[in-house]
């Protein structure tokens, strides 16, 4: 194996630009499929890691009745508290939310909004909640920079909220935007307007009810009560799942096509080699080498593309993804309107299987590659392929 490294080694530097060309080509395929895949991987943790900070905390328990995706059932979503959860709750490990329809009059346009009730003292979630406890003539509330920016509106801007109680009665008051948040998480901003728990409760006559509950810890034990739901973080995180699982699978068909490139590049030079050193090959079988070990020698030639191009990779590509990781990727498009959590800059997550598997992937298919045109050697004639003649 010592001898066939070395010789392969020596063919391929003797081949100059051709091998080369081959190595550049290949070492393309390595940093583009680390990059990318690096770039889904940080923006699975990102996703995941602000819908926890912002919206889902370590899970959720929703009332039986609650649908996110259908505004209709909020009229019906609400009850009061469990007792199994009223502990939880009076400890800070479970933080309550009301959630209502409601209409607000900015510039003296219609928008509906669902009405967030949240506890000031909260510190479950990231939202800026300790605002709600500003002093004013008004409803105080928060809402997010997309919100804001839909509906024009700023800090200390005032306009009317319209809700309906418990009993189908319209009421209307006036509102205060005390603070616009910052916010990658679309569901938790866009048509979201946050106000205090105690507040919603008695305008819309719903004393001690409650929509749903957030966990302030993932492992946080507790007994789902009748009528409620439990949903894990896992549940909650599964829309990002299946987008970044569609997204990767888009990708391979990019990667299948660098992979395909250079693959039909060091097979075509395989086969040309194979043409061109027929008077080579003889003499090695002349000199004792069995059919295998030749066609051995040349796989390893072809393999040791794979190789060069890993370290060819590792010299300019290692600092390229140093730099990506540490300043990101800069999305060209407004991230907001993607529906999903991410944020305006990706910053890619290298992790060691994720640099060995494509390694592996890349190794095994240059050597697949290498062997095919390397098995038409068997069927050589020693004594023609030293005349240069292949029978």
């Amino acid at each position: 194996m010592r001898l066939a490294i070395k010789l392969a080694w020596r063919n391929l530097i003797g081949a100059g630009l051709r091998t080369w060309l081959n190595v550049i080509v290949l070492s393309f395929s390595f940093v583009i499929i680390i990059w990318m895949k690096g770039i889904m991987t940080g923006w699975d943790h990102q996703a995941k890691t602000d819908m926890t900070n912002w919206e889902i905390g370590g899970g959720q328990i929703w009332h039986a009745e609650y649908d996110p995706y259908d505004p209709m059932t909020l009229n019906d979503a609400h009850g009061p508290v469990p007792e199994a959860l009223a502990q939880g709750v009076e400890s800070g490990a479970l933080m309550p939310v009301l959630i209502v329809q409601g209409t607000i009059y900015p510039e003296g346009r219609m928008v509906p909004v669902a009405v967030r009730g949240v506890d000031p003292g909260q510190t479950i979630l990231q939202l800026p909640a300790h605002r709600l406890d500003t002093v004013t003539d008004a409803i105080p509330a928060l809402i997010g920079t997309q919100m804001a920016h839909t509906t024009r509106l700023k800090a200390g801007d005032r306009m009317i909220l319209r809700w309906r109680d418990i009993h189908g009665t319209f009421d209307a008051r006036e509102m205060e935007i005390v603070e616009i948040f910052s916010c990658t998480v679309p569901t938790a901003d866009a048509g979201q307007i946050y106000i205090p728990l105690e507040t919603l409760r008695e305008m819309t006559l719903l004393n001690g009810e409650t929509t749903l509950f957030t966990f302030r810890n993932e492992d946080t034990a507790v007994t789902v009560p009748e009528g409620w739901t439990l949903k894990t973080k896992k549940e909650l995180t599964r829309q990002v799942d299946e987008l970044i699982q569609t997204k990767s699978a888009g990708q391979s068909v990019l990667f299948g096509v660098l992979l395909l490139l250079a693959m039909l590049a060091i097979f075509d030079t395989q086969v040309l080699s194979i043409f061109r050193r027929q008077k080579e090959i003889g003499t090695y079988i002349a000199l004792g080498y069995t059919r295998g070990e030749v066609v051995g020698l040349f796989t390893v030639e072809g393999s040791m593309h794979a190789v060069m191009a890993a370290m060819l990779a590792t010299a300019y590509g290692l600092p390229f993804l140093l730099w990506q990781a540490k300043e990101g990727w800069t999305m060209p498009l407004d991230t907001s309107q993607f529906g999903m959590a991410i944020a305006q800059t990706l910053y890619p997550v290298y992790t060691v299987g994720l640099v060995i598997s494509t390694i592996l992937i890349v190794l095994m298919t240059t050597a697949i590659v290498s062997y095919w045109p390397s098995r038409r050697i068997a069927r050589m004639n020693p004594t023609e392929a030293l005349r240069g003649r292949l029978q």
